[in-house]
């Protein structure tokens, strides 16, 4: 499996539908629509915030809405927080339902607290949390196989 991280999230506009010009977007709304237009499947790490998603997170989920890059393509979502990341879950399921995404409710992973999870440099370090991540990256590769 190979992974692309995108890095862009703060270099992306403020959503405004005016800017939205599909043939020419601004540069990193158009770096972005390209990187999910040719993943396979993805992975969407966040944390939980104020009971919702990060609003950078959401901003660029809307530059997408429309666009269509993620429409039938397998999501899977891993969500952090102290109480479990649920609220942050049913946001993104929302939200991602909306654009026709191919969401793997069932591998979904959530980490109730990731203090003690990770070694110093980020690493998972926790068992359990490692074979949840594990578990949820064989369901989309199997998504992916499957398509």
């Amino acid at each position: 499996m190979e992974f692309s991280l995108y890095a862009g999230l703060a270099e992306l506009p403020h959503f405004n539908p005016d800017l939205d010009d599909e043939v020419q977007p601004p540069p990193p709304v158009k770096e972005l629509r390209s990187q999910l237009a040719q993943a396979d499947g993805v992975v969407i790490s966040t944390p939980e915030y104020a009971h919702g998603v990060p609003g950078s997170l959401k901003n660029a989920l809307d530059w997408i809405v429309s666009s269509g890059e993620l429409r039938g393509k397998p999501v899977l979502l891993i969500n952090a927080s102290p109480g479990g990341g649920e609220r942050a879950q049913a946001s993104l399921v929302e939200t991602l339902q909306v654009m026709e995404a191919r969401v793997l409710e069932s591998a979904t992973v959530r980490v109730a607290s990731i203090r003690g999870k990770l070694d110093a440099i980020g690493n998972v370090g926790d068992a359990g949390t490692l074979t949840a991540i594990e578990a949820g990256l064989a369901a989309l590769v199997s998504a992916i196989e499957g398509a």
